[in-house]
């Protein structure tokens, strides 16, 4: 795996250590079990896959480089980097200007951008539509394009299905900058719809199946199809993608059950079934898989809480948050900021969408055990922050170099 050149304080001492520790143990990725840091009257289950993934590495090296490259030059961002406050706020504070909101809202006119401005495109990419605008600009949309390897893998696969004559449908929240730009690439090769969930899966399934009307279709997906798509004409080959931060599992299922739609509905034998659905399954992030399975495997040991890291507007970490709200108290929150106090913590809700306050939060009792990760979005540091903010509250915790010691002598052949 190709080595980043990313700014060292987003680098942790404690964290990043431990996780190469467990890549040079475990290169093939099989060990998913979680690491115990014991600081005795607290205890630490950290996820054995978390924080920044390959593609938000590159797009961090890529943003530095840019500011590095063109001084004295307006440099922006079509929105946000990544979705973490840390990171952006960073890159705002060296002089980069955001041209839209992550939900696609114009900050700086197209018409106040000059052919001499520098232009970096997100870790989510963008539309074809946008590039377009930058090119006629007369902007070069691919010195700084940082779009992630896996989403362009997903675009890729979307028109190598489109060839064969599939229509797309791809699992993603349609307001996402990349389902957006994926959207934007597909309809490009294939007629395309996005369905947000099972739920939308399954209303699709009776525009298959022809138990709804073409009618309805345009009410019921408005704004998610492309122009010209025709349900009746266009769902009769299909093919299932995924905005690449969605749970890889909702993808899969989702997929399972639309291919089980068009056997059933088709009246398929076994090898009749790529006519009617396309093999989609390499398209799912790595990472993302990575992230979600050492979750899973996160939540089979017992603990008193949860805390995950990362940006209130991460997809990824919304979705591992989901996880850990399903089997005890979980607190998502940014930075170690939002640890007010030993009793006090301002946490997101992810049902009402917004900050609040859980009074408590450590239970008086010893040891405290905690399980620890965050999203792809969330540098090693912050994670750091979190648990030594945590480890503060137990005066007679036991020194971070003991129990790093301990785990270098666990995991060292």
């Amino acid at each position: 795996m190709k080595a980043f050149n990313i700014p060292e304080y987003y680098r942790s001492h404690i964290i990043s250590p431990l996780k190469e520790l467990r890549r040079k143990r475990d290169k093939l990725k099989r060990d998913f079990t979680p690491t115990l840091l014991d600081f005795g009257p607290v205890r630490f289950l950290v996820a054995r896959h978390f924080g920044f993934c390959y593609g938000v590495e590159n797009a961090i090296e890529i943003s530095y480089k840019a500011i590095a490259e063109n001084t004295g030059k307006r440099i922006f961002l079509l929105s946000e980097m990544i979705h973490n406050p840390d990171v952006n706020r960073d890159l705002q504070e060296r002089g980069v200007q955001f041209i839209m909101e992550t939900s696609g809202k114009q900050i700086v006119p197209w018409d106040e951008l000059h052919n001499d401005d520098v232009v970096v495109i997100p870790a989510f990419g963008t539309t074809i539509e946008i590039q377009r605008k930058l090119t006629d600009i007369g902007l070069n949309v691919e010195q700084y394009d940082t779009t992630c390897p896996f989403v362009e893998k997903v675009w890729n696969k979307a028109g190598q299905i489109g060839q064969k004559n599939y229509t797309v449908v791809v699992h993603g929240k349609p307001s996402h900058e990349e389902t957006r730009a994926t959207f934007s690439h597909s309809k490009e090769a294939a007629p395309t719809v996005v369905v947000k969930d099972l739920k939308q899966a399954q209303r699709l399934a009776t525009y298959i199946t022809g138990e709804s009307s073409k009618e309805q279709f345009y009410d019921e997906f408005a704004g998610q199809y492309s122009d010209g798509f025709d349900p009746e004409r266009d769902l009769q080959r299909i093919g299932v993608v995924n905005q690449t931060t969605m749970l890889a599992s909702d993808t899969q299922y989702i997929a399972d059950f639309l291919k089980t739609v068009m056997i059933h509905h088709y009246r398929l034998m076994p090898e009749e079934v790529d006519n009617r659905f396309a093999n989609t399954r390499d398209t799912l992030c790595y990472a993302t898989n990575d992230n979600q399975d050492s979750t899973y495997n996160l939540l089979t040991n017992p603990a008193h809480f949860a805390v995950v890291a990362g940006g209130y507007n991460s997809s990824n970490t919304q979705h591992i948050v989901e996880l850990c709200n399903e089997k005890l108290p979980t607190y998502f929150i940014e930075t170690e900021q939002k640890i007010l106090s030993r009793d006090l913590i301002r946490h997101f809700d992810l049902h009402t969408k917004q900050e609040v306050v859980t009074e408590n939060f450590l239970p008086d009792q010893k040891p405290v055990t905690v399980l620890l990760t965050c999203g792809a979005s969330c540098p090693d540091a912050v994670v750091e922050g979190i648990l030594l903010k945590i480890v503060s509250f137990f005066a007679d915790s036991r020194p971070v170099d003991d129990v790093m010691a301990e785990v270098t002598q666990q995991y060292t052949y």
